[in-house]
């Protein structure tokens, strides 16, 4: 069993920086890979980023490739997103997410309670 928990999310201007992180209780989270995910009012949840057990591998949906990076420290089971020249079309609550892997939700057991994005323009 892992329990997930995100910080890091508030209110910023569009060009800004923001970086969620998320941490994970459980002895289990290195065995794991770990996704974000994001969902704007009135849209489906949609994959933000993922990274495998080890973070040597990483995969980003297009919306966010260039500008967002997720790595990990399975020493401090965290999980991290680093957002980068944010634009409005970014807000959203940010879930962090643990499991299998992959792009969709169904593929992650493990979810957190989100955390709020906001970008101002």
């Amino acid at each position: 069993q892992v329990q997930l928990l995100e910080s890091g999310g508030g209110l910023v201007q569009a060009g800004g920086s923001l970086r969620l992180s998320c941490a994970a209780s459980g002895r289990t989270f290195s065995s794991y890979a770990m996704g974000w995910f994001r969902q704007a009012p009135g849209k489906e949840r949609e994959f933000v980023a993922g990274i495998n057990w080890s973070g040597e591998r990483k995969y980003y949906g297009n919306p966010v490739k260039g500008r967002f990076t997720i790595s990990r420290d399975n020493a401090k089971n965290t999980v991290y997103l680093q957002m980068n020249s944010l634009k409005p079309e970014d807000t959203a609550v940010y879930y962090c997410a643990g499991g299998r892997g992959a792009t969709i939700p169904t593929d992650y057991d493990y979810w957190g309670q989100g955390t709020q994005v906001t970008v101002s323009s």
